[in-house]
């Protein structure tokens, strides 16, 4: 009898890991890929792997917030292609797209609602990732470690499902400084 219940518990564990991984994967899709891969490489060693003196929480937290503004500010750039072919950025104002310098008119990458509704889930989706990784959980709130697995499974998910939705209903039509550029160049007129 304890082999069936080891069996099912090792089953249950993996299938719990697994939900959880492909809910972060479909999250991190909605992230910009240099955000999210910096705070995975810096996180381990800002938090010390979860032993967390006072110094590491501020590293970690200043971490946490910056990569947290530079997922909300990536989904206010685009970029274009210059008549060479060439792909520059710029970020999205009332006006047009601001760009550093540029003879083209970019009046048509005006700012827009779905803007600011894709910089808010791009924070929330970030955050989701950022606060139940495994040693920021364990640098600044270890209790939570009994009640984190309910939470794996279903915070993910949830958020995952609420954001796709949103994205679907509004979908991005901006290639933006972190994410994949298209395959024809960047028109946000529509």
């Amino acid at each position: 009898m304890s082999n069936a219940s080891d069996s099912l518990l090792t089953t249950s564990t993996k299938t719990i890991t697994q939900t959880t991984l492909t809910g972060v994967a479909n999250l991190i899709k909605l992230l910009p890929t240099g955000t999210v891969f910096l705070y995975q490489f810096l996180n381990p060693v800002l938090t010390n792997n979860g032993q967390c003196d006072t110094i590491h929480k501020y590293l970690s937290s200043i971490l946490v917030v910056l990569c947290g503004l530079s997922c909300c500010f990536a989904s206010f750039t685009d970029s274009y292609k210059d008549s060479q072919g060439n792909t520059h950025y710029g970020i999205v104002t009332r006006k047009g797209l601001w760009a550093s310098s540029s003879s083209q008119d970019l009046s048509s990458y005006k700012l827009r609602f779905t803007d600011f509704v894709h910089g808010f889930f791009s924070l929330i989706v970030f955050s989701v990732i950022a606060l139940l990784d495994p040693n920021t959980v364990a640098c600044f709130y270890p209790s939570f470690e009994s009640t984190k697995k309910i939470l794996l499974m279903v915070l993910p998910p949830v958020i995952g499902a609420v954001s796709s939705s949103i994205f679907v209903i509004l979908p991005n039509k901006r290639n933006g400084i972190g994410y994949p550029s298209s395959q024809t160049s960047a028109s946000s007129s529509t």
